[in-house]
């Protein structure tokens, strides 16, 4: 048995250990405990604060905008609470608050705080929320500043990508939201731009908001606005509902918001008005949100990621952008529209990928989808003078690794299974796309086997997600 003299020891260590800051104030408001943590937060001495009056240390806050004397008095816990103030030097700190009553024998004895600082966020949030205000604001002659994307900036024509070009077309003819899913890289703000730029919305704003970007209660304030005196330093600022009025939101990683403000948006959604943080008036608006997402919409739902009745809101129209590997009959048109975007640039006059740097990008993986794509063009042709074709040379040290391993591993497998010979000629009666189904099949349930069917250590092996290691089981039916 750990001794309560020990206990305390321990106490002691993981509370000034951690990261939050950790306030503990008594029934009359005077401060028992404060780790160094939470000294650090509010730029003061843990001595000068333990035996001191909350008010005393905070003149700028008050029973009411205090989250420790108003748990006290209400005696009801405040869970991810925002509370701006100031610190005895007059300096404004920004944090985000869970605030709990404490109890002894059921009477009640005082209140703890932990706090998280997010003064720099929030700075960010008014530099962020700022520049939306420029961006949207009328010029004077009322022209309005144009998004950069539309479809032609679209390239490609593989029956996955065609597809989700023909559903986006069609999504300009109408008001209703829009859930696209695509892999990082995939081009999903292009297609939801393309979307906006030639819809009836086109000439109001376009603004987007990435929801994995800020805190809940920040997120909250930039989406819906913020009344003066809602919180201490809380002006009346619109929201980009009210800013976008007319036009389009784009909501990147939706997956990303916290479930409460889920519901918040929902409600948003289905009543047409929004309400500023702190304040009483309804306000209507007239917005077309689309939503992306970077994981499978299933997983997202089991995973209970997104709500469902947000989800089916939001995915009345849905497009699905596929990957990169799944758009071989691509890779030379983007690679040649990447040829010619920085022969632009650079002022170069390069003509073509070898054979070779095709081979290894038909072979690679593509876990960056189009940006890596755009990204490793883009520093092959800094390193190319006065040729005209890019080469294995110019290539980063990873892709010719990659290629590499690839194909060892590949010799492995048809080495093991006896069946190079087999495989060969079964490639000559099927088309491409079963080939390498085939092939794939193979690499995976070798990678089972050699990891004992661990999934996990399977995918890292094959240097793909677990999740799309987990379809492709289910896909070739090797979980049986």
């Amino acid at each position: 048995m750990v001794s309560k003299s020990e206990l305390n020891v321990i106490l002691e260590k993981i509370l000034y250990s951690i990261e939050e800051g950790v306030h503990v104030i008594d029934n009359h408001g005077k401060t028992l405990l404060y780790n160094d943590e939470m000294g650090t937060l509010e730029e003061m001495n843990s001595k000068d604060v333990i035996g001191s009056n909350l008010l005393t240390l905070f003149p700028s806050l008050n029973e009411e905008s205090s989250t420790l004397l108003r748990v006290l008095k209400t005696e009801k816990p405040i869970i991810n609470k925002s509370q701006t103030y100031l610190n005895h030097e007059g300096k404004q700190i920004t944090t985000i608050n869970s605030t709990f009553p404490l109890y002894y024998n059921n009477e009640k004895i005082g209140a703890l705080e932990v706090a998280k600082n997010i003064t720099k966020i929030k700075k960010l949030s008014d530099q962020i929320q700022q520049l939306q205000d420029q961006l949207i604001e009328p010029m004077n002659n009322k022209e309005k500043k144009r998004n950069k994307y539309n479809f032609d900036h679209l390239i490609g024509k593989s029956g996955g990508f065609f597809r989700a070009i023909s559903i986006a077309r069609k999504a300009t003819k109408t008001s209703s939201s829009v859930l696209i899913y695509g892999e990082t890289g995939t081009g999903k703000e292009i297609f939801a731009q393309s979307i906006h730029n030639e819809s009836v919305r086109k000439n109001k704003p376009f603004i987007g908001q990435n929801c994995a970007a800020l805190p809940e209660n920040l997120l909250e304030g930039i989406l819906f606005g913020t009344k003066k005196g809602s919180f201490t330093g809380a002006v009346d600022r619109p929201g980009i509902f009210e800013q976008a009025n007319g036009g389009t939101i784009l909501l990147d990683e939706i997956d990303s918001m916290d479930q409460n403000l889920q519901a918040k948006l929902l409600r948003v959604l289905q009543e047409n008005y929004i309400r500023r943080i702190g304040g009483t008036k309804d306000i209507s608006i007239d917005v077309r949100i689309i939503a992306t997402t970077n994981q499978e919409p299933n997983f997202l739902l089991e995973n209970n990621l997104i709500r469902k009745d947000l989800y089916y809101r939001l995915s009345v129209l849905n497009i699905v952008i596929p990957p990169l590997r799944k758009r071989e009959y691509d890779l030379d048109l983007l690679s040649e529209y990447f040829i010619d975007k920085y022969n632009q640039k650079f002022n170069n006059e390069v003509w073509m990928l070898s054979d070779g740097v095709k081979d290894i990008f038909k072979n690679y993986h593509w876990p960056g989808n189009v940006r890596e794509l755009e990204n490793i063009i883009e520093g092959a042709m800094n390193l190319i003078h006065q040729e005209h074709v890019i080469k294995e040379e110019h290539l980063s040290s990873y892709l010719i690794d990659y290629y590499n391993s690839t194909q060892q591993k590949a010799a492995e497998v048809m080495s093991e299974e006896g069946q190079s010979t087999d495989y060969e000629a079964q490639a000559q009666e099927m088309d491409l796309n079963r080939a390498m189904e085939s092939f794939e099949k193979q690499l995976i349930a070798k990678a089972l086997r050699t990891n004992g069917q661990n999934i996990s250590r399977a995918a890292k092996m094959l240097n793909i997600k677990r999740q799309t290691l987990q379809y492709k089981i289910k896909k070739y039916t090797l979980d049986g």
